[in-house]
């Protein structure tokens, strides 16, 4: 641990990893779109590694659900970002996804939040935006966050560099982060590194430091 103007600057993985701390948040592991992935069966069981982790070094836990809007809610941007998923050139087209209670919507069984865990919906791609989780994360001291989840490309790469402009340290599970598209996702871990506010680490090296 480093120290500059009696401020406290973890250093190690082992340092950023203490569970007074950090927050584990897994981003929208939900069933519909784990559909959407080529290996969701892979990454189900890589998240639940890290999951199983975090809760046996008492890690506190989030998870993030993208909620999609009734269509007389949608705005301008509801209706561009659904337009660009389904592939549509016709708002009045657009099917939203991800209403609350559909079958889609619900987290993956296999990851079954706790009653200590807090489940968090969002309109955004960026998990601290218009969520409760910054408050919950500034409430509880937390200085920095592990992320796992689906996509990368789409929503955990944009949530890394927010919590980075919000003085948390991102800590980015690569192994455990699925994809969407396999070059996107590629080009935002490469994007991550070359930025330097992440750390990104794999699932054995994790378990390690909360061990």
């Amino acid at each position: 641990m480093k120290q500059a103007a009696n401020i406290e600057i973890p250093e190690t993985l082992k340092e950023i990893c203490d569970p007074r701390r950090m927050a584990l948040v897994v981003y929208d592991m939900q069933i519909g779109i784990l559909r959407q992935i080529k290996n969701p069966d892979e990454i189900v069981s890589r998240v639940a590694r890290v999951l199983a982790a975090a809760r046996a070094a008492g890690v506190r836990v989030f998870f993030m659900r993208h909620m999609s809007l009734p269509k007389e809610l949608m705005g301008a941007f509801q209706y561009r970002m659904a337009m660009a998923w389904q592939r549509l050139d016709d708002p009045t087209a657009v099917d939203p996804w991800f209403l609350r209670d559909s079958p889609g919507f619900d987290i993956t069984p296999e990851l079954k939040p706790l009653p200590s865990e807090a489940i968090f919906d969002k309109i955004t791609m960026s998990a601290l935006e218009g969520t409760p989780l910054p408050i919950a994360l500034r409430d509880c001291g937390i200085t920095a966050i592990a992320l796992v989840g689906v996509a990368i490309e789409i929503g955990i790469e944009p949530t890394a560099r927010h919590a980075a402009d919000l003085g948390l340290i991102p800590v980015i599970i690569e192994n455990a982060c699925g994809g969407g598209h396999a070059e996107a996702a590629a080009r935002s871990i490469e994007a991550l590194k070359f930025a330097g506010d992440a750390v990104i680490t794999d699932i054995d090296s994790f378990c390690r430091a909360l061990a």
